[in-house]
């Protein structure tokens, strides 16, 4: 009988099905969000241009922003640090550690959720800058920054885990008699 396999990093593949998994998650606890908002952000104001619809003053946007990067920020630091996983991390087997293989304490995990806006926010900041000339159509491509990093990064992270000084690995298929006992 052998011990069990050792933990490898995951791949760029998994990663980013894992990222997907999340992003549909993430999705869905931003819509309980909103519902539950609700009563303090109602539609108060003039339609959107070229729509019938009222939106949000800009207390009412600026609140449930706030909340929204909270719920998020207490999500993933939760689930990140103290060997804690999301449902996307076990079910492509996945676990966040340091990059000297330790357990994430709540410190990184937040670091590494602060550092995950840096492509939204240079995204944000590209479309502000381009949309004078008609042209902020190109700001989305920053928004897989984060991602795109792997590409030239030399271990093949993503810049929040670069950043952050963590690290995905891929965890050892375990035996259902393990796993119950």
């Amino acid at each position: 009988m052998t011990g069990p396999s050792p933990i490898a990093p995951a791949g760029i593949a998994v990663r980013l099905l894992a990222s997907a998994y999340e992003a549909v998650l993430t999705a869905a606890l931003a819509m309980a969000l909103g519902f539950l908002l609700l009563p303090w952000v109602t539609a108060h104001g003039i339609p959107a241009p070229g729509s019938k619809i009222a939106l949000p003053g800009s207390g009412g946007r600026a609140l449930s922003l706030v909340c929204l990067l909270l719920v998020l920020g207490a999500y993933f630091t939760w689930l990140w640090s103290g060997g804690r996983r999301t449902l996307p991390m076990r079910t492509w087997r996945l676990e966040l550690a340091t990059t000297a293989g330790a357990v994430v304490d709540i410190r990184r995990a937040a670091l590494r959720y602060a550092a995950w806006w840096i492509g939204p926010l240079c995204a944000l900041g590209a479309d502000i800058a381009l949309r004078t000339a008609g042209q902020s159509r190109w700001a989305v491509a920053l928004l897989g920054l984060n991602y795109v990093w792997a590409l030239i990064d030399r271990d093949r992270q993503f810049l929040h885990d670069r950043i952050a000084g963590t690290l995905l690995l891929r965890s050892p298929v375990r035996e259902r008699s393990q796993a119950q006992a």
